[in-house]
């Protein structure tokens, strides 16, 4: 199996990357990280977003007839790879949403929805996880009842990354107020300003002090959603009533394929391997040591893994394959990874990586500190390790479901 780029995907590379350079300043930069906390897109970021899909590298593998230009996975990747170690910025899939409409979605959803997100008229946040479920979608309560034409909704959400800047957002409700676990789910698209929609934010532990730019799931802020007799019309179902779970988890994994989970698996790595090289006193000291030097060594190797795993599942997406499987498989060894390989950084640094963003002596502005804070948020995001390790067994394996 050849994982090399082509000259085509290197030229595409090399443009993305001239194109950062030039027009990525530290204003831009400033304000993409700002729209995190509710600010919405500056002036700036706007016009700076507006050049990304004047280009056409912000929906690169999407269907020309919804505005996409029908490049391959591999050339998503690409840009998702750049704009990602650039800025932290999500550019070439599209956000949470797209995917499972382009999968399950009707003509009329894909021609309203796919072209508004390329040109970020429409933004989806996940509208999954509840509090007394947490990720676990089997336990989902938030209802929506079927009205004549239209679906009263009720219930509450939590965790919902970007509520507070998105259009819609991407609701797992229960349809069959009867139904048990995963039978009796729908999925809604549904209008952030529909009235009875509330967002109460929830500040995370990345908000005071605020983790630098660089840090791994260093958003400052999540949020609670909650829905109070919310009417909508019937045409925001996605896929048939009571399907939800497949569709969601065929949306899921397709959201799982790309650059940004990689990144986030070895961008650990690459800072440590950096700071060895050019931290000064300190680093010289440890990149000396043969037990660092080995540590570092393996958690590359596990970071490569990590990267392959994702270039398996591009190529069996571009190749029409049939991928099942293979999303859950990075969702577990990725962030358990991340876990490693942050706990080894900090007993590698000792006390000094345990500062946060604002202290004197903190280690690169406390960016070890505040991804050591994160990793664990990874490891249940878009569904627990455990839940993906039972979709490996039963779906990769042929095993049996767990017995209760």
């Amino acid at each position: 199996m050849d994982f090399a780029f082509s000259a085509e995907d290197n030229e595409l590379r090399a443009s993305i990357q001239a194109f950062i350079k030039e027009h990525l300043t530290e204003e831009v930069r400033r304000d993409l990280q700002e729209t995190v906390v509710g600010e919405g897109y500056t002036s700036r970021a706007r016009k700076f977003l507006e050049m990304i899909r004047e280009r056409g590298w912000s929906a690169v593998s999407w269907p020309t007839q919804y505005g996409g230009q029908g490049r391959s996975r591999i050339a998503q990747f690409i840009v998702e790879e750049e704009f990602h170690r650039a800025a932290g910025l999500g550019v070439g899939g599209g956000g949470t949403g797209a995917p499972a409409i382009l999968a399950s979605g009707t003509e009329a959803q894909k021609q309203e929805f796919i072209p508004g997100s390329i040109s970020l008229d429409i933004i989806f946040c996940q509208g999954y996880s509840e509090p007394q479920c947490g990720t676990d979608l089997a336990g989902i309560r938030c209802r929506a009842t079927r009205v004549d034409d239209t679906y009263v909704i009720n219930g509450q959400k939590i965790y919902t990354t970007n509520a507070q800047n998105s259009s819609h957002i991407f609701l797992m409700v229960r349809t069959d107020p009867g139904s048990h676990r995963h039978a009796g789910l729908s999925v809604l698209l549904v209008p952030m300003n529909t009235p009875g929609i509330t967002v109460r934010p929830l500040w995370t532990i990345q908000h005071d002090p605020r983790a630098p730019a660089t840090t791994t799931y260093a958003e400052p802020r999540t949020n609670e959603v909650f829905f109070d007799n919310v009417v909508v019309p019937a045409s925001c179902l996605l896929g048939a009533e009571g399907d939800g779970w497949r569709v969601a988890q065929r949306g899921l994994n397709l959201d799982r394929v790309g650059a940004r989970r990689y990144l986030i698996s070895v961008m650990r790595d690459e800072d440590i391997v950096n700071f060895l090289k050019n931290g000064g006193e300190l680093s010289e000291e440890k990149r000396n040591d043969p037990s660092v030097r080995d540590k570092v060594a393996e958690l590359w190797i596990e970071g490569q893994v990590c990267r392959l795993m994702t270039m398996r599942s591009l190529s069996i997406e571009e190749n029409g394959g049939n991928f099942t499987y293979e999303g859950s498989a990075e969702k577990v060894f990725a962030p358990e990874h991340g876990v490693r390989a942050t706990e080894a950084i900090s007993q590698i640094l000792g006390p000094y990586a345990q500062l946060l963003n604002g202290s004197s002596l903190a280690i690169k502005e406390g960016v070890f500190a505040h991804n050591l804070l994160g990793a664990f948020q990874s490891t249940v995001n878009h569904g627990s390790v455990q839940v993906m390790r039972d979709q490996v067994a039963r779906k990769g394996l042929g095993m049996p479901r767990q017995k209760s």
